[in-house]
């Protein structure tokens, strides 16, 4: 049996990993069963407003869908069994997003972003978490809700 923090890990490296994540510059930097964080740093290429130099939209929900999904699958794998990572993979595979909000609040400025998600239901088949986003001041840019598929 996979234990919790070997599916955490698992789970950390995919995500840092993957080619758009990486290209944002989305980073897992807390990961459990109620709660996950991702952070990304200012760059001119994720800009939406090049007169205001804020962060483009799509990156604000991205980081909130991301940091969404990540609580969504983490909170169902720490509390199933799993033999493999390739048993970990089958069942990331048919995760999804099923809703996502995003309320825009402010313009994004700063030179860090931080995007955090809460648990509101976790259940067998769908998952629901409350996503904010910050900068590195504490400014809130924006908020959503996400609803998952996650069986």
């Amino acid at each position: 049996m996979l234990s919790n923090d070997q599916k955490k890990a698992w789970l950390v490296q995919v995500f840092n990993n993957l080619n758009f994540n990486v290209n944002i510059g989305l980073n897992i930097t807390v990961c459990e069963d109620d709660k996950a964080e991702i952070r990304f740093q200012w760059d001119n290429k994720l800009m939406g407003n090049p007169l205001q130099k804020i962060l483009h939209g799509g990156v604000t929900a991205t980081a909130l869908d991301t940091v969404g999904g990540i609580l969504a699958i983490y909170s169902r794998i720490a509390n199933i069994e799993m033999e493999s990572d390739k048993e970990l993979a089958e069942f990331t595979k048919r995760v999804g997003t099923i809703d996502l909000r995003t309320d825009y609040l402010r313009p994004g400025r700063g030179d860090e972003f931080i995007a955090s998600a809460k648990l509101i239901r976790s259940g067998s088949r769908v998952c629901v978490c409350r996503m904010e986003l910050h900068n590195q001041k504490g400014d809130q840019i924006a908020f959503g809700t996400g609803t998952y598929l996650v069986g």
